[in-house]
């Protein structure tokens, strides 16, 4: 063990681990706990900060040589996911109780996510993945705000558990084959001839598939979603996939892919994103519909797995720094209702711009963006996919991919007509003012977004 790596590099895990501490003594030592949410975002913008302190000085090392290492790139990785986490702990403040336990789950959840992403052998892997997932089961069932709950936090830890176990048998696969649980286990697995090593590797793609809801194994995380409650919807849409990318991507490292895993990593993604967007064309529910569109994009984000070298990386993080941005903008300043079932209706939606103008621009901008209408930066994240697939060789996924795109173009347009181009509905009984809380959110992620679509060039360059 390097303590002076423990100490250093792992300073946003630390900080995280403090307040995990804090949060639960202020609530064993004072009668009436309050302050969680205060601390809980003191914890994580300073996590984040640490995170990008370390990436932006080339900070490298091995705090448990063989297990766990740092380095900039993921450094970096981890600073984006912390910052993309301030709103969601925002959108809480008016959805949980300050003292409820919903912010040291939080914490765990995004220590969990931070291992993956300096993981170096399965076993921190799968001890990250774990901790990553296991709080937020407890978290879609902490504000049952309607009958559903319950039951979308079975079906999430069904899908949880499927992961899990296909993992495991994956990793068994690989560690019978080669005798080590070593990460770079898997880059080799990938150019082996071995029929049983290439059934390994492919399991273990396949639980990452699980977990960011790619099609086929996406069946129940529209149901998770939607009965889950706004900022854990938001939370599970935009930090958890972003953890199980980063953390595929962090196994796939810069590793030449053979044929199969080619075809596996085009053929799925490709159907993922043809089926996500014509699914999500039906829906009456912006969360619902924003859970298809998320397995949509959970295609895009591995189709650029087809890519190589670091461009891979660079392409990737892009993404899910917009989708991330843009898809808890659009939750951040969905109209609080009286009753969770009705708030975020399509029907409840309309004539939005009408009474509430900055939440149906805000809305209108986050659906063009995941669109992919230039300028804005969903454009430039896509623009990103597809070159590195083409840069690959891989021209006709490519443009398979680009054409599937377009089908999204139609439910994310559907939104936005029915926000400014229809009338009010009858009865809007039940619709509260919006919360300063939400509002500061959608700022948190409007601005950044804004940078971005602006200055595309300079934020690539950091990456």
């Amino acid at each position: 063990m390097n303590w002076s790596a423990v100490l250093t590099g792992m300073l946003p895990e630390n900080l995280l681990l403090a307040g995990i501490v804090l949060l639960i003594v202020n609530d064993i030592a004072r009668d009436r706990p309050s302050g969680a949410s205060a601390l809980s975002l003191v914890v994580v913008g300073a996590a984040a900060v640490a995170a990008a302190w370390l990436s932006l000085s080339g900070y490298a090392g091995v705090p448990f040589p063989g297990q766990l290492s740092i380095d900039a790139g993921s450094s970096l990785a981890k600073a984006a996911v912390l910052a993309l986490a301030l709103p969601v702990l925002l959108l809480c403040r008016d959805d949980f109780d300050d003292n409820g336990p919903l912010y040291p789950l939080m914490l765990s959840s995004l220590y969990g996510l931070l291992l993956m992403l300096s993981s170096d052998s399965f076993m921190t892997l799968f001890l990250g993945l774990e901790l990553m997932s296991l709080p937020v089961y407890v978290m879609v069932l902490l504000a049952m705000r309607r009958p559903e709950s319950a039951e979308a936090a079975l079906k999430y830890l069904v899908l949880g558990g499927a992961a899990t176990a296909t993992l495991l048998m994956g990793m068994s696969l690989l560690f019978g084959q080669g005798g080590t649980l070593a990460l770079s286990a898997f880059g080799r697995a990938l150019a082996s001839p071995d029929p049983m090593t290439i059934t390994g590797a492919a399991l273990v793609l396949l639980a990452f598939f699980l977990k960011g809801a790619v099609v086929p194994f996406h069946t129940w995380a529209p149901d998770a979603y939607e009965g889950a409650s706004v900022p854990v919807t938001a939370y599970m849409a935009a930090i958890v996939k972003a953890g199980a990318v980063l953390a595929a991507l962090r196994l796939f490292g810069e590793t030449a892919l053979s044929a199969p895993m080619v075809d596996l990593l085009a053929v799925l993604p490709l159907i993922s994103i043809v089926w996500g967007n014509l699914a999500a064309m039906k829906q009456g529910s912006l969360r619902r519909m924003m859970a298809y569109s998320s397995i949509a994009h959970a295609g895009y984000l591995f189709y650029a797995f087809l890519g190589q070298g670091p461009g891979r990386f660079q392409s990737v993080l892009f993404y899910l720094v917009a989708y991330g941005l843009m898809t808890l903008l659009a939750f951040t300043v969905i109209p609080p209702h009286a009753d969770d079932r009705r708030r975020d209706r399509l029907d409840q939606l309309k004539g939005l711009f009408h009474r509430r103008p900055y939440a149906a621009i805000a809305i209108g901008l986050a659906m063009l963006s995941l669109a992919g209408i230039p300028p804005l930066p969903g454009f430039v994240a896509k623009f990103l996919i597809f070159r590195e697939v083409m840069a690959a060789g891989y021209t006709l996924y490519a443009v398979l991919g680009l054409v599937g795109s377009y089908l999204g173009i139609y439910f994310y347009l559907r939104v936005i007509q029915f926000m400014f181009m229809s009338p009010q509905p009858a009865a809007l009984a039940g619709e509260a003012p919006a919360r300063s809380a939400a509002v500061l959110a959608s700022v948190l992620c409007l601005a950044p977004a804004l940078l971005v679509a602006i200055f595309p060039g300079r934020v690539l360059a950091l990456l």
